[in-house]
């Protein structure tokens, strides 16, 4: 008899994700374990525990699933579940902290399709500014665009030192070319717009960072995806279903299209379901962070946004 699929949720935060759990029930995984409040100096010996105890046919039907809220920390975790295995006793693990992993992946793959379809271009033609870019999905997706050849810049809406901090932080560690600057004011965000190619907004749900008087002041913009599904929604005149949209208020720049939230998060969700499936199908262990996310956003954005 096969033994059920286990998937360990390893979480820092006091709680599990909801979205992360009923994920990974659709997905099809037979029995979830949810750990909060967990340690990285823990994650070794939870691996270990969860590889040692289910024997060599067993193995094959465990996983780990990293989630939390900070990139970083997630990374250092992945990475500790690694170096606690010994072979056989392999299991694929997924990181995707706050779903930032899969969300970036989806917003940077959506905006990449729209791009070559209405303009022509590569990301790493382009200029990208990313709003919100401090935090887990703008940091994830900054990290995404710029290591895929755009020239990126993350914005923090209180203080450029903070932006720039982490924009280091992160080239040392994937040697991307991030910078950073703020977005406190429309002044701010109208000079990050004189040269922006492409906009990511990826700011709190909620808060409306683009309006109507600053896209009309863009000449240059293309494409601008947007992941905030709360109204006000992140950038005005881009609708939740948008997908490749001309940009309303965006009338001195020729051809700008937008895309929203639900379009984003259609490929999102389809994206997470993907790779906790694939670690319930795969032959061999798997280690899937946001890059792993990003190559499969590209292998199937032209059937997820036909």
């Amino acid at each position: 008899m096969e033994k059920r699929s286990v998937l360990h949720m390893l979480d820092p935060m006091p709680n599990n994700s909801p979205f992360d759990v009923n994920m990974a029930i659709d997905a099809g995984f037979d029995v979830l374990v949810p750990y909060s409040n967990v340690k990285l100096d823990s994650v070794y010996g939870l691996t270990q525990d969860a590889i040692f105890s289910r024997g060599p046919s067993g193995v094959k039907r465990t996983a780990l699933f990293i989630g939390g809220r900070d990139f970083g920390l997630a990374m250092d975790m992945l990475k500790a579940t690694g170096q606690a295995m010994v072979p056989p006793f392999e299991i694929s693990v997924l990181a995707d902290p706050s779903g930032a992993f899969t969300t970036a992946a989806a917003l940077v793959a959506c905006v990449e399709k729209q791009l070559r379809l209405h303009h022509q271009r590569e990301l790493k033609d382009c200029t990208a500014v990313v709003f919100g870019g401090t935090g887990p999905v703008g940091i994830t997706t900054g990290v995404i665009a710029s290591l895929a050849g755009a020239k990126t810049i993350l914005t923090d809406h209180l203080s450029s030192d903070t932006a720039e901090d982490v924009a280091k932080a992160y080239n040392r560690r994937f040697s991307a070319t991030l910078t950073g600057a703020c977005a406190r004011t429309d002044a701010d965000k109208i000079a990050l717009l004189a040269e922006a190619d492409i906009v990511f907004c990826t700011a709190k749900a909620g808060i409306q960072v683009l309006n109507a008087a600053v896209l009309k002041t863009t000449s240059q913009l293309k494409v601008a995806g947007d992941v905030n599904a709360v109204p006000p929604l992140g950038i005005e005149g881009i609708q939740q279903k948008d997908n490749g949209v001309a940009l309303k208020y965006a009338e001195n720049a020729p051809g700008a299209v937008g895309i929203g939230a639900l379009a984003i998060g259609d490929v999102k969700y389809q994206l997470q379901h993907q790779l906790l499936k694939a670690m319930l199908e795969t032959s061999e262990p798997l280690s899937l962070d946001f890059r792993s996310a990003y190559e499969k956003a590209k292998d199937h954005r032209i059937i997820l946004l036909k």
